[in-house]
């Protein structure tokens, strides 16, 4: 049936006017299943190919910059003022791997990042890997997924996206003569390894339909032949595939990953056209990853322990019923990495929502924590390319302290600051205050709460708060410093970090209560934290926002259509809301794989439940707030259409008289901009549209 949405022309709006861009003739699409009928009136909007859904999303970029036009020159203030912060001509604390000590740096003015290395001495003359800004040169976007060195240091292979849809080249430089090779290898993932033959690397193939990555390749730089399938994976639930070379150089892993479970092939790196053979058969949410160790393996794994447990098992004997205990389970404490080292292992552990670090000297049995005294904080194993080091290299940040990395001698105790992410301009830590709190859920779950804010600041209820949250794949959202979110700290915001559960900041029982059949507590969890934050004197409904992205995208798109009156405004970046459509479509990248996540919908039960909460599904005539929305054309994890068609459903029904817009960068997918300097930008306005709300321009 064809109606007429709005009106019955697509162009773009006139500043002077500053309508919504009307909605051109549309087909409304039926969708039956388990006898229920939804009506899609904007499933027309499902076809990046269709000049009309192209101009309406200039239309809509039109929109915004005409409703945002009086914030213009406040915007390029605070670009201005963000990248006064920057130290510009930067780089990255160099890491030792295999003679050379490797580091990125940037120049001054310039998008892209500098990959640089020096050899045997930080004293050594540069030499020059890749200079991303002349590669990107050509192109609006353009991304450098993963790179690998021979293990003669003669050859690199890397990986380029210049779409933004993360299907990458494969190119090849002789770092002996300069030459840049192109391959012909497309539809690759962003992982690359060699062998130790150092003629033959492997990558991953994503299937350019789904986009899912399922098959591993082995590709000869010298024999002119095309690349071989090496391992291809059938089952559609197992949606990432990725090939890694183990630390100490003398295997290739293919790691194959459901939701739940994995499973991992390994082949002597010095064989790369042998056969690989599996480490453990896949078995349902059986999660595992060895690590290779002098003749044998350590394998952190969930089975019989939840939260992980450590294992080891013989080189010839890899099978689960070979693997003996090392560290046992705990129910209060998530083990997430391990790190080996010729004479000590070290832990990345988590409790009660923070991170620790474990190290256990191999030879005499003692061990220890590093100390960390901060409320809140994030603390994590950084690059440790090296066996044969007595020197762990670890990470550390918080919402007040900027990235620091440090070298800590694990022999002497000996703590080197290695470099500490640079402030330009007066900042001074002392003058933040960074909180934890556990808030006391509706079903009295305690859920951590992060926040930052200016000392000293008077709890009166009347501060601008942006409360930000995620809650989805078991990702933890840690706090960690943020150079730019100094531009609302400075102006009297508070910054909030919502730890809901979805993630896996308490564990992977967190997680489980935050999936599927539980998907609720994420929201409610949400919900309760702005009401805790409310209700202790730290803001008010009329001053308090609410920002996520992707499926923390869809976390504020269903707690706004629950709580709409709880917020001033909102930024959803690249949202996943319309959920039912999308997991009801298994030709849509990541579909089928993520049914353990939310649910199959082919099942009457997951639909029911999913239909409840999807936000597009569930929009209704309210006075929403105002809102900020952010999409991608070439976005391969949240196809564009699901903000677009949000936008247009959200204004229709909106009985206030709040602005809704739309962004989409054209040229861009799930990440946004690829430069530096052009996310800035984009961050201006997402600040710029929260400032005004705020009264703070």
């Amino acid at each position: 049936m064809l109606i007429l949405a709005l009106a019955a022309s697509c162009g773009p709006a006139r500043e002077d006017e500053k309508t919504p861009p009307p909605v051109a003739p549309i087909h409304e699409k039926e969708l039956v299943i388990h006898g229920d009928t939804r009506i899609d009136p904007y499933y027309w909007m499902n076809d990046r190919e269709d000049p009309a859904v192209i101009e309406y999303l200039e239309a809509e970029n039109a929109y915004l910059e005409a409703m945002m036009a009086h914030t213009d020159d406040f915007q390029e203030a605070l670009f201005d003022e963000m990248k006064s912060r920057i130290k510009q001509d930067d780089e990255s604390a160099p890491f030792y791997s295999n003679g050379y000590f490797y580091y990125v740096r940037y120049m001054e003015g310039q998008e892209y990042p500098v990959y640089c290395r020096k050899k045997g001495s930080l004293d050594a003359a540069e030499e020059v890997l890749l200079d991303v800004n002349e590669l990107a040169s050509p192109h609006p976007y353009y991304n450098v997924g993963r790179y690998d060195i021979s293990l003669d240091n003669r050859w690199m292979a890397f990986t380029v996206d210049t779409v933004g849809r993360r299907q990458y080249t494969v190119m090849v430089k002789d770092l002996a003569t300069g030459d840049i090779k192109e391959t012909g290898i497309m539809h690759a993932g962003g992982d690359v390894v060699w062998a130790a033959d150092n003629s033959t690397f492997f990558y991953t193939s994503i299937d350019p339909n789904t986009l899912r990555y399922y098959r591993i390749n082995r590709f000869n730089i010298q024999n002119g032949q095309e690349p071989v399938t090496v391992y291809e994976e059938e089952d559609e639930t197992y949606y990432y595939i990725g090939v890694s070379r183990s630390k100490d150089n003398r295997y290739l892993m293919i790691n194959a990953n459901a939701t739940l479970s994995n499973e991992v092939w390994m082949l002597e790196a010095d064989d790369p056209d042998g056969e690989f053979r599996v480490f453990q058969p896949r078995r349902r949410e059986l999660r595992y990853s060895p690590v290779s160790y002098n003749g044998k393996f350590y394998i952190l794994t969930n089975h019989n322990a939840e939260n992980f447990r450590l294992m080891e098992a013989g080189a010839g004997n890899t099978g689960i019923s070979n693997w003996r205990e090392i560290i046992p389970h705990r129910e209060d404490v998530l083990l997430e990495r391990v790190e080996l080292f010729d004479d000590y292992l070290v832990l990345q552990e988590r409790e009660r929502g923070l991170r620790q670090i474990y190290i256990e000297n191999l030879l005499t049995g003692t061990s220890h924590y590093l100390p960390f005294e901060e409320e809140a904080y994030t603390a994590h194993i950084g690059v440790n390319e090296e066996m044969s080091t007595p020197v762990l290299r670890y990470n550390y940040t918080s919402l007040t302290t900027p990235v620091s990395t440090y070298d800590y001698n694990m022999e002497s105790g000996e703590l080197t600051l290695v470099k500490q992410q640079e402030v330009l301009g007066d900042f001074n830590p002392d003058n933040y205050q960074t909180r934890r709190f556990y808030v006391g859920a509706r079903d009295g779950t305690e859920v951590p709460l992060t926040l930052v804010h200016q000392r000293g600041v008077e709890l009166d209820g009347n501060n601008p708060l942006l409360l930000y949250g995620y809650g989805s794949y078991g990702s933890s959202a840690d706090p960690r410093f943020n150079i730019n979110l100094l531009s609302l700290l400075d102006r009297g915001f508070v910054y909030a970090i919502a730890h809901v559960r979805g993630g896996q900041e308490l564990g992977r029982r967190w997680y489980e209560d935050g999936k599927l059949l539980n998907k609720r507590n994420t929201f409610n969890d949400f919900i309760d934290c702005a009401e805790f934050l409310i209700s202790n004197g730290y803001t008010n409904p009329n001053r308090l926002f609410a920002s996520g992205g992707s499926a923390g995208g869809l976390l504020v798109g269903a707690v706004i259509n629950d709580r709409p009156e709880l917020f001033k405004g909102v930024i959803a970046a690249v949202p996943f809301v319309d959920v039912v459509t999308t997991m009801l479509d298994e030709s849509i990248p990541l579909t089928t794989a993520e049914y353990d996540e939310w649910g199959n919908p082919n099942k009457k039960e997951y639909y029911e439940y999913m239909l409840s909460y999807s936000p597009y599904d569930n929009v209704s005539r309210q006075a929403y707030p105002n809102i900020l929305v952010t999409s991608g054309l070439h976005d391969s994890q949240v196809q564009y259409w699901e903000p677009t068609k949000w936008v247009a459903k959200l204004r229709v029904h909106n009985s206030g008289d709040s602005k809704i817009l739309l962004y989409t960068n054209m040229q861009a997918g799930h990440g946004g901009a690829s430069g530096r300097f052009q996310r800035l930008r984009e961050l201006a306005r997402e600040y710029a549209f929260l400032l005004d709300l705020a009264d703070k321009i």
